[in-house]
């Protein structure tokens, strides 16, 4: 069954009987995975999507778990390792690296939901795109590659390192887009100041930004710099999980919130982080999003927990034509940082930074022991020299709109590291950067 032509654009009833006889398949399936077998206490799979809360959760600790005492796929892997046609591995940034097979049909749908999302973003035939992400064994590399490939453009496989290359090739080639991490155009902009004499990065002539794999562009001001400096479009066209599908979400030009354009392949809920408790689906709702394959052969998942907390911002029909829902990510319930009681996450921490010029948007949150704080201890990275009274007016921003007292340190222009991968902002006790 896989994917339903033109799924992004269906409304919820249009899809709801594809859903419902892609579970009907794949129920079955799933329940004959030894892991699961144990976790549903070898009960059979509901029947009806809309029972499928009656299912305990799995998570990434039950997968980590399951590879570590049946290697290599762990005994969720449900078809003949045979089938297995690709094997990624995850960055293992919060864990354990984890080990990923596809079949041919899973890398397929896997093709054709990321190029929605890319698609959404502004990507198509025309363009010509270079990849900046790692191919080294992690799916942002070659399977976001395959994503780009089927909207139709033309995909120049960079990946990680040798940004003097990279800039000559883009004035060779004529690249309109390019496919990379947030942080990773600062990178860029230093290569051009210290090798490029009388480049800037607008003179490049990219057209899209077309980011994944961090943070940062729900911060206004910092997509506002990204643009205002490059001269492009900055989409952020690349939201996936690993375990799951490498991307399903994308923005659109009408908004910069994500639609999530894989609801014939995954079915979605949000749960009440702390206790599982199951929220309502509907507009304004706030909770960890919960995802289960309705088409996966190698490593079925249902009811997984992917630990993002994601407030839905819309039901209905966007202006580009789009019935997929629209969410915003909030953060990750791993990077939630509590302060005398109240959760603070890495977003809002940037976006409160991103109010004050003098800083140059880098930062990191640098905690002591396991909590929960008394402060938030940050580290923010000047733009330029030094600015009277701005670690003050830092703390009484912080106090006055999400009621946190911040400890803050600045620090000198260019003293944080900048990242070709993902750059990782809540560093905890022991931890690197």
């Amino acid at each position: 069954m896989a994917t339903l032509a033109k799924a992004d654009f269906l409304t919820a009833a249009e899809l709801r009987g594809w859903q419902e006889k892609s579970w009907a398949r794949q129920g079955s399936w799933v329940a004959g995975a030894p892991l699961y077998r144990r976790l549903w206490g070898g009960h059979a799979a509901p029947t009806r999507l809309d029972d499928l809360p009656s299912l305990p959760l799995s998570d990434k600790a039950m997968l980590r778990a399951s590879q570590r005492h049946h290697p290599p796929f762990g005994d969720y892997l449900r078809a003949d390792p045979k089938s297995v046609s690709r094997v990624h591995r995850t960055s293992g940034t919060t864990g354990e690296a984890m080990n990923i097979g596809l079949s041919a049909e899973d890398a397929a749908d896997t093709a054709t939901v990321g190029a929605r999302a890319q698609a959404a973003s502004g990507l198509g035939p025309g363009h010509r795109v270079v990849h900046c992400l790692n191919y080294q064994l992690w799916m942002g590399g070659f399977t976001d590659h395959t994503t780009l490939e089927a909207t139709g453009a033309t995909v120049i496989p960079f990946g990680v390192g040798g940004s003097e290359k990279l800039v000559r090739t883009i004035r060779e080639l004529g690249i309109t887009a390019i496919s990379c991490t947030p942080s990773y155009p600062a990178v860029l902009e230093r290569t051009l100041a210290e090798h490029f004499p009388g480049l800037d990065p607008r003179s490049l002539g990219l057209q899209l930004g077309l980011f994944g794999g961090e943070a940062g562009l729900d911060d206004p001001a910092f997509r506002g710099r990204l643009e205002s400096a490059w001269g492009f479009k900055a989409r952020n066209a690349n939201y996936g999980v690993s375990d799951v599908f490498c991307n399903f979400a994308g923005q659109c030009e009408h908004q910069t919130d994500l639609h999530l354009v894989g609801l014939d392949v995954l079915w979605p809920e949000l749960i009440e982080a702390d206790s599982g408790g199951v929220l309502p689906w509907r507009e304004g709702e706030t909770g960890e999003l919960v995802l289960t394959h309705l088409s996966r052969v190698c490593q079925p998942l249902a009811r997984f927990r992917t630990g993002d907390i994601v407030t839905l911002t819309g039901l209905g029909r966007c202006a580009c034509g789009r019935h997929a829902p629209r969410f915003r990510v909030i953060g990750r319930s791993d990077d939630m940082v509590v302060v005398r009681g109240l959760n603070v996450f890495p977003t809002t921490v940037a976006a409160l930074l991103g109010a004050f010029p003098a800083l140059s948007g880098e930062y990191r949150i640098r905690l002591a022991g396991r909590g929960p704080y008394d402060a938030l201890p940050i580290e923010a990275e000047l733009a330029s020299g030094e600015v009277g009274g701005l670690a003050d007016a830092i703390v009484e921003r912080f106090k006055r709109e999400i009621v946190v007292t911040a400890r803050v340190s600045l620090l000198p222009a260019g003293s944080l590291p900048r990242t070709e991968g993902k750059t990782r902002r809540v560093i905890r006790e022991g931890e690197t950067s």
